[in-house]
């Protein structure tokens, strides 16, 4: 843009803020959004400006691109969820993937150090989710033999995995399973 046509054509540009401005706020209904829409559509309008037709309708031109500015940001922000204490996003993190197979093998190599009867009480009722009667039942033994037997497994992989607390291990609920006891369980 250079030359006289370029001078008209910003003071006609600027001329129309005060109808963008108008637009703008029946569009949203809040006079600072409102603004700042007017800012974004003429920063829009100055860079393409190579594409407006001198002769046309300029207010025009720069209404529609308020409204289509309006409308786009409009659809974006429904798709979004408003999050600033993290809350949300926290909730929708996932752990990598590797650091559970890792722990699962360190865990698979621990239950290969516990003794038979220990592993299996371990399994049924922490992998498998039997109830210590269940478990009683399949392994032949009374429910507070596989409660010590379950309580000695968890100690001794605790030992092994050299684990304080059960958050210390895999964020995977097989693994926080076998190395925390349920509620009411027998411990120490």
């Amino acid at each position: 843009m250079a030359g006289t046509s370029s001078d008209a054509l910003r003071q006609e540009l600027i001329g129309a803020i005060p109808n963008m401005r108008a637009f703008a706020i029946s569009l949203c209904g809040n006079p600072d959004r409102a603004d700042d829409l007017v800012q974004e559509t003429l920063v829009k309008a100055w860079s393409k400006m190579d594409t407006f037709e001198e002769g046309t309708n300029l207010k025009a031109w720069l209404l529609t691109i308020l409204r289509n500015h309006y409308y786009s940001e409009f659809r974006k922000r429904r798709r979004e969820v408003a999050d600033t204490d993290g809350e949300y996003s926290a909730r929708l993190a996932s752990h990598p993937e590797q650091f559970g197979h890792l722990d699962m093998a360190e865990m698979i190599e621990a239950l290969d150090q516990l003794p038979d009867d220990q592993r299996e009480a371990i399994l049924l009722v922490s992998a498998e989710g039997f109830s210590y009667e269940e478990a009683a039942e399949i392994s032949g033994c009374a429910v507070g033999t596989v409660k010590s037997r379950v309580n000695r497994a968890r100690n001794k992989l605790a030992e092994i995995l050299k684990i304080e607390s059960s958050h210390e291990f895999g964020p995977d609920q097989l693994s926080e399973a076998v190395v925390r006891p349920p509620a009411g369980a027998l411990t120490g």
